[in-house]
């Protein structure tokens, strides 16, 4: 058996498994063709493999899952060419438009994939007991075995039906009336079936997550293989992972109460008059979902999780704390990651790929000749923005008034500046020099806004006329209107338009050439240590009782590891002020998991997106012919439409062909 990575998109011709391209298709095959299947133990391991290969692919933020990062506020679209993401960042949508013919379109219809990964799981799960032999195990390790693989699989049904309901809301669960789950119903009939209620939803799925729990191992390595070649499998603590995920959901204002809006009031089933929402604030929610995270965090202090903290072997502070953020991403399994993935695709862009990631680099980086990347998606004004003062530890701009507005949008050229962060929005440093991972570029002229920031702020932005970080090429990244440009500014085509460019993905020092992306041998943490610890901040400053010192003590894990003060230290008082805390710990979020597919949902449970994405788009004025002028920040640079979100985003819509068949399922409202 080996490493995830073969694992996905195994075709499983052999044992002729359908492909279910309906709505909620199941195509159960007799029950002898079952039976010879699941008796052998190879082709029940490469029917689990198969049910893997539906995981989201949310590392791929210029493709498919991923694409929720360049739909929120913490990046700008540069390509003008994809469609099927700009109709959801401009709102140009319906439940007519959510199908499309290419693979790219499909990706964000996931109704369909998720139901497909959710019947095999059950298929896997009701069959499995029926495999006989397995590598010569004797009677006692083959039922441990078999035992293990149920769960994984429950595992996975859950976390399927997870990704369901953070896009559309409540959706139709397979259940029977004391809420177990059952076979999928191969003569199901679409015209009487309608949706679950959220709570519904929420019970099933955590239900199934603490029998996954309860029977899945600590370790990889307990699966009884060499554990390098199983990595990737669902643990006791990935389980526990996404249990803190969809609790921590369940507590958040969309689902609990909608701030007392009354936003869902009149979502009610057409079918049986149910509504689908809890429309009344439950603070009880947010004790759940703190025990969830408190089991998680006892399961890493016994040290089978930590925080990146010694991948670096620099005595300089600044350059530590670069070189553990990076490692987070470029250091295989490591401790931080408690669910991960390598990546799954075996050709994009016509180049070999093998790892996560690495679509990533040359996705987004720039067009610098030696380096030759598409600029696709950039780092929002706002994130740039977002990024805390390595003296202060504060936030550069007013916490929860990061702008003020024109025409009733966030104007992004008017910034609210927090007087005692020491950042300055406007004026030069003659002969900066980037405290991070370029000591071979000489001293340059630095738009001191970019100066004295974070860590982490360096290693994932690469400002306009600041060094690429690669010694072998010696580039000064520039991006405005002139020739004597590494990246000048074009109209149309691949071309940044926005004057920063992400590089977290990008290793200090790999090589980039040609627009091809390089070997990368590397894994996505999909839920990692951090966010755990975040979550967990929040759930304290949120829960019936807050706990604010404590929560303070989990940001500060996450800042430290950046370089930064304590919390406290940096907003005094701020350990009494629930109000204050709350968007210190949003701006946290926002800064350590900007890229990572974190943002978009995150504004969407809390509610804040209409208010944070209707703007417009703000860039720096790369059409500019000068670099002093091209640092004015500009809406009409980039020539896309401005992107919004009003109340009806929340939820994704169901298409109109599925409902054409499931005519007694109701519509997500404003669709």
């Amino acid at each position: 058996m080996k490493k995830l990575t073969s694992y996905i998109l195994i075709a499983l011709a052999a044992l002729t498994l359908a492909s279910c391209s309906d709505f909620l298709d199941v195509k159960l095959h007799d029950q002898a063709t079952l039976e010879e299947m699941f008796t052998q133990g190879g082709n029940a391991h490469r029917y689990l493999r198969h049910i893997y290969s539906f995981i989201p692919e949310e590392e791929s933020i210029s493709n498919r899952e991923g694409w929720v990062v360049a739909r929120s506020d913490e990046a700008q679209f540069s390509w003008t060419q994809w469609v099927y993401y700009l109709i959801f960042r401009e709102g140009n949508y319906s439940s007519a438009t959510t199908v499309a013919s290419t693979d790219a379109d499909r990706a964000m219809r996931p109704w369909d994939k998720f139901y497909q990964a959710i019947s095999q799981c059950s298929i896997f799960i009701n069959n499995i007991d029926l495999m006989k032999e397995y590598n010569n195990k004797d009677a006692a390790e083959l039922a441990k075995i078999k035992k293990q693989m149920k769960a994984e699989a429950k595992f996975l049904r859950a976390y399927y039906y997870y990704c369901l309901i953070r896009q559309y809301g409540p959706v139709y669960i397979w259940m029977d009336s004391d809420g177990k789950p059952v076979t999928p119903d191969l003569s199901i009939d679409g015209s009487k079936i309608e949706r679950n209620t959220m709570q519904e939803c929420f019970d099933f799925i955590l239900a199934q997550l603490d029998e996954a729990i309860a029977e899945l191992p600590v370790h990889v390595g307990d699966f009884g293989e060499v554990s390098q070649d199983w990595m990737g499998r669902a643990t006791k603590g990935a389980a526990m992972a996404v249990k803190c995920r969809v609790a921590l959901m369940q507590a958040s204002p969309l689902y609990n109460g909608q701030n007392g809006t009354g936003l869902y009031d009149d979502f009610v089933s057409k079918y049986n008059g149910k509504k689908f929402f809890e429309t009344t604030y439950d603070a009880s929610k947010w004790d759940v979902a703190a025990k969830a995270h408190r089991e998680l965090i006892a399961l890493a202090e016994t040290g089978e999780y930590a925080l990146v903290t010694d991948a670096s072997t620099s005595e300089d502070p600044m350059q530590a704390a670069a070189d553990n953020y990076q490692a987070i991403f470029q250091k295989t399994w490591n401790k931080e990651t408690i669910w991960g993935w390598w990546k799954r695709e075996s050709s994009e862009y016509g180049s070999y790929l093998a790892g996560a990631g690495q679509i990533m680099c040359c996705a987004l980086a720039p067009q610098i000749e030696g380096v030759g990347g598409y600029a696709g998606i950039t780092p929002s004004l706002k994130l740039v923005d977002a990024f805390p003062m390595q003296a202060t530890g504060r936030y550069p701009l007013q916490l929860g008034n990061m702008y003020q507005k024109t025409d009733g949008r966030l104007d992004y050229s008017k910034p609210n500046v927090d007087p005692l962060s020491g950042y300055q929005a406007e004026g030069w440093k003659e002969g900066y020099k980037v405290p991070v991972n370029a000591p071979w570029a000489p001293g340059f002229k630095a738009h001191v806004s970019t100066t004295g920031r974070d860590a982490r702020f360096y290693q994932c932005i690469v400002p306009n006329g600041f060094p690429w970080p690669n010694e072998n090429k010696k580039k000064f990244f520039t991006c405005y209107n002139n020739s004597e440009c590494t990246s000048p500014f074009r109209t149309s085509g691949d071309s940044n338009r926005a004057g920063y460019m992400w590089r977290k993905w990008y290793p200090t020092n790999r090589q980039l050439d040609n627009f091809q992306a390089y070997q990368m041998n590397v894994v996505y943490p999909s839920i990692r240590l951090a966010e755990i610890y975040l979550n967990y901040a929040e759930c304290l400053i949120e829960q019936s009782s807050p706990k604010l010192d404590s929560a303070c003590f989990y940001i500060n894990k996450v800042r430290n590891r950046a370089g930064l003060n304590n919390i406290e230290v940096a907003y005094a008082g701020i350990n009494t002020n629930k109000d204050l805390l709350r968007e210190a710990l949003r701006m946290e979020r926002m800064v350590e998991f900007n890229g990572e597919a974190v943002r978009h949902y995150d504004a969407v449970r809390w509610m804040i997106a209409p208010e944070e994405y209707t703007t417009r788009n703000w860039t720096l004025k790369c059409s500019a012919t000068t670099y002093e002028e091209s640092w004015e920040r500009v809406p009409d640079d980039c020539p896309l439409g401005d992107p919004t979100f009003i109340e009806r985003d929340y939820l994704f819509p169901i298409y109109s062909g599925h409902l054409a068949q499931m005519t007694n399922m109701t519509q997500n409202p404003g669709f």
